[in-house]
C-alpha cells in the first residue's frame, strides 16, 4: 500500500540529503578539491616570490641568480595555478552536469512509478520546481561552492605559514581582522534560520498575490471592483517590505562592520602601522613590509565572501531535501505475480481512504459496478466524489478495504492489463507536447489514422483539428493552444479510441460550450454501450437515466438508488434536484451556461 500523503513523508536533513545525492560524485569531487587546493596554494607563490625578490633587491649585495630563480618560480607558478584551477572547475561542472542528468532521470523514473493521485495533490508547478528548479539549485553548490570553500581555507593558511617565517608577531596580527570579521558575521547571522523561513513565506505570499491578481483581474474589473483584485498583492508586498526592512535594519550595521574589518585597505593600514613601528625600532627589516602588504590582506579576506557561500550551502541543502523526499516517496505497488481478472465487474468492499492518515476522506464504502451499467456519484463539494472516482482507476490506493476487478484486488493486477481495462476522463485534461494524432492515440499508439479520426469525430473535435494547417500533425503547445473545452474533447477522443470496458468520467463535458455539449453527451452515450461507467455528476439532469445514483455526504454513502427512487425518498437527492430546477427556472434556459456557477453553489449549499 502506498503512502497516501506527503504529510507522512520523512524528509531527510540537508546534510544527509546532500551526502546521499552527491555520493556518486564523491571521487570526482575529491579530485577536484585536491586540484583546487594545489591551485590555491600555488596561486600564493607568485606573491611570495615578489616579496622575496623585493627582499633580495633591497638587501645588498644582490644575488642575480637567486633573483632570476625567483622570477622563474613566479612565472611558472601562475600558469600551474590557472591550469589546476581550470581542471578543478571543469571536473565539478562535468560532475554537476552528470548529477543533474542522473537526478532528473531518477526523478522521472520515480514519478513514473508513483500513484497517479500523488500528482493530483500537487500542482504542475510543484513538480516542475523539484525536477527543474531544485535540481538546478544544486549547481552552484556542486560546481563552485566546494572549490570556493577550499580556496577560503588554503589561501589564508598558505599565506599565514609564509608570514610566520617572516615575523610571527605581524603574522598573528593578521588573524585579528579575520577573527573580528568572523565574530561580527556570526552576530549578524544570529536567528537567520527562522528569518529565512519568514522570508520564504513572505515571498510565497507575494507570488500567490500576483497569481490571484492575474487570474482574477478580468472577473473583478467586470464588476467594477478592480482594487479587490490586487489588494492581496499590495498587502503581501507591504508585509514583505516591512519584514525585510526590519531585518536589514537589524543586521546592516553588523554586516557592514564584518566587511569593513577584513577589507584590504583596513588590513594593510593595520599591518603597515604595526610594521612601521617595528622597523623604526630596528625589530624588523624594511623589506619585510612588502611581504605583509602583499599577503596580509589575503589572510583575512576569506570572510568577505562567506555569506554568499553559506547561502549557496543553505539553498543547495534545501533543494537536496526536496529532491530526496520525492525519490523516497513509496512507489505504487506492483505485484510480483500478477493475477488476471475474470470479467470486468468492479466491487468496493469496506473502502476507506485518508490523505493524511488522520482525517478520513471516505469511510466504509460498499459499491458494485455491474458490467454495462452507469453509476453516478453526486453530492456537495467535499463529499468525496472525486476521491472515490480516483480510487477505481487506482490513482490512489485504499487505506482500508479493497477494490476488486473481476474478483481480483486491483493491487494484484499488472498495471498494463489494468489500464487497458479502466479508462478515465477528468476535468483536468493533460495534453502532451506532441501531435494531436499522437495525443489521441496515447492509449493505442498502433491505431491507424482512420481510427484516430473516427474517435475525434465521435468526440466532435475533428472539424476543429482539420481547421489547423497541419491538421492531425499539429503539435500541441507549439503550433496550437486548445481551449479547455477543445482539450476536453481531445481527451474524450483518446478515451473512445482506447476503448476500455470500464470508463470513469468526471463531468466530462464540464468545459464544453453549450453548442457542443449535447453532441458530446450523445457520443459518450453511444460509447457507453456495453461499458461500465462511473460518472461524477454536478448537473443531476445529466444522470437521470443512470442505473444507480450514489449520494455521498461526508465521505459516506448517504443514499443510493435510481432517479425516481431517490426522489420518492425525499432526502438529500430530492432537495438537490429541487434546488437545481428552481435555479434553472429562475435564470431561464438561455442563461444556463452563464449562471452555472450560481446554480451549483445553490445546489451544494
Amino acid at each position: 500500500m502506498s503512502a497516501p500523503s506527503s504529510e507522512n513523508e520523512v524528509r531527510p536533513t540537508a546534510f544527509a540529503a546532500l551526502r546521499r545525492l552527491l555520493a556518486p560524485l564523491r571521487a570526482r569531487l575529491a579530485v577536484a578539491v585536491a586540484l583546487q587546493a594545489v591551485s590555491s596554494a600555488v596561486g600564493v607563490v607568485p606573491l611570495i616570490a615578489v616579496a622575496e625578490i623585493a627582499r633580495m633587491l633591497l638587501e645588498p649585495p644582490v644575488d642575480e641568480a637567486r633573483v632570476w630563480r625567483a622570477v622563474v618560480v613566479c612565472g611558472t607558478a601562475a600558469p600551474i595555478s590557472l591550469l589546476t584551477g581550470a581542471a578543478a572547475v571543469t571536473l565539478t561542472h562535468l560532475g554537476d552536469a552528470a548529477l543533474q542528468l542522473s537526478l532528473r532521470r531518477a526523478l522521472a523514473d520515480r514519478m513514473g512509478r508513483l500513484p497517479l493521485g500523488w500528482f493530483s495533490t500537487r500542482g504542475s508547478g510543484t513538480v516542475k520546481k523539484v525536477v527543474h528548479d531544485d535540481v538546478h539549485a544544486m549547481h552552484y553548490l556542486v560546481a563552485h561552492t566546494l572549490l570556493d570553500a577550499t580556496t577560503v581555507v588554503v589561501v589564508p593558511v598558505t599565506a599565514l605559514a609564509y608570514l610566520l617565517s617572516v615575523d610571527w608577531r605581524l603574522a598573528l596580527l593578521c588573524l585579528v581582522p579575520l577573527l573580528a570579521g568572523i565574530w561580527l558575521f556570526a552576530r549578524a547571522m544570529t536567528g537567520v534560520g527562522p528569518k529565512m523561513a519568514d522570508y520564504a513565506r513572505a515571498a510565497t505570499e507575494i507570488n500567490s498575490g500576483v497569481v490571484e491578481f492575474v487570474d482574477g483581474i478580468a472577473v473583478i474589473k467586470t464588476f467594477g471592483r478592480a482594487r479587490v483584485a490586487h489588494e492581496r498583492f499590495v498587502r503581501a508586498a507591504d508585509a514583505f517590505h516591512s519584514f525585510f526592512s526590519r531585518w536589514v535594519a537589524d543586521t546592516t550595521a553588523t554586516t557592514t562592520a564584518s566587511q569593513i574589518v577584513v577589507a584590504p585597505p583596513v588590513v594593510v593600514l593595520l599591518l603597515l602601522a604595526a610594521s612601521t613601528a617595528l622597523v623604526t625600532s630596528d625589530q624588523l627589516g624594511a623589506p619585510d613590509l612588502v611581504a605583509f602588504a602583499l599577503l596580509g590582506p589575503g589572510v583575512a579576506g576569506a570572510v568577505s565572501g562567506i555569506g554568499t557561500r553559506l547561502q549557496a550551502l543553505r539553498t543547495g541543502g534545501t533543494a537536496a531535501v526536496a529532491v530526496a523526499a520525492v525519490l523516497d516517496t513509496p512507489a505504487q505497488t506492483v505485484p510480483e505475480r500478477p493475477l488476471a481478472p475474470d470479467g470486468v465487474e468492479v466491487a468496493l468492499r469496506g473502502v476507506s481512504f485518508s490523505y493524511d492518515g488522520k482525517r478520513p476522506a471516505l469511510r466504509g464504502i460498499d459499491l458494485e459496478l455491474a458490467p454495462g451499467t452507469v453509476t453516478a456519484l453526486v453530492g456537495r463539494s467535499g463529499a468525496g466524489k472525486s476521491t472515490l472516482a480516483r480510487l477505481v482507476p487506482r490513482f490512489l490506493d485504499v487505506t482500508d478495504g479493497s477494490i476488486t476487478l473481476g474478483g481480483v484486488d486491483v493491487r494484484d493486477i499488472d498495471p498494463r492489463t489494468f489500464y487497458r481495462t479502466v479508462g478515465f476522463v477528468f476535468q483536468d485534461v493533460g495534453l502532451l507536447r506532441m501531435s494531436v494524432a499522437e495525443n489521441i492515440a496515447l492509449g493505442r499508439p498502433e491505431a491507424t489514422r482512420e481510427r484516430i479520426e473516427s474517435a475525434a469525430r465521435a468526440a466532435r473535435i475533428h472539424d476543429r483539428i482539420v481547421a489547423e494547417p497541419r491538421g492531425y500533425d499539429t503539435v500541441v503547445g507549439t503550433d496550437v493552444e486548445f481551449s479547455g473545452g477543445e482539450a476536453q474533447r481531445i481527451a474524450i477522443a483518446r478515451a473512445l479510441l482506447a476503448d476500455p470496458p470500464i470508463l470513469v468520467l468526471d463531468e466530462a463535458t464540464a468545459y464544453a460550450d453549450p453548442h457542443a455539449e449535447a453532441a458530446i453527451q450523445k457520443a459518450l452515450s453511444a460509447a457507453a454501450a456495453g461499458r461500465t461507467l462511473l460518472v461524477i455528476a454536478h448537473r443531476l439532469a445529466s444522470v437521470v437515466e443512470a442505473d444507480q445514483i450514489i449520494v455521498l455526504a461526508d465521505g459516506q454513502v448517504a443514499e443510493r438508488g435510481r432517479h425516481h427512487e431517490l426522489l420518492a425518498l425525499g432526502g438529500r437527492y430530492a432537495r438537490m434536484w429541487d434546488a437545481q430546477h428552481a435555479a434553472v427556472a429562475a435564470t431561464g434556459p438561455p442563461d444556463r451556461d452563464a449562471s452555472r456557477a450560481r446554480i451549483e453553489q445553490e445546489t451544494l449549499s
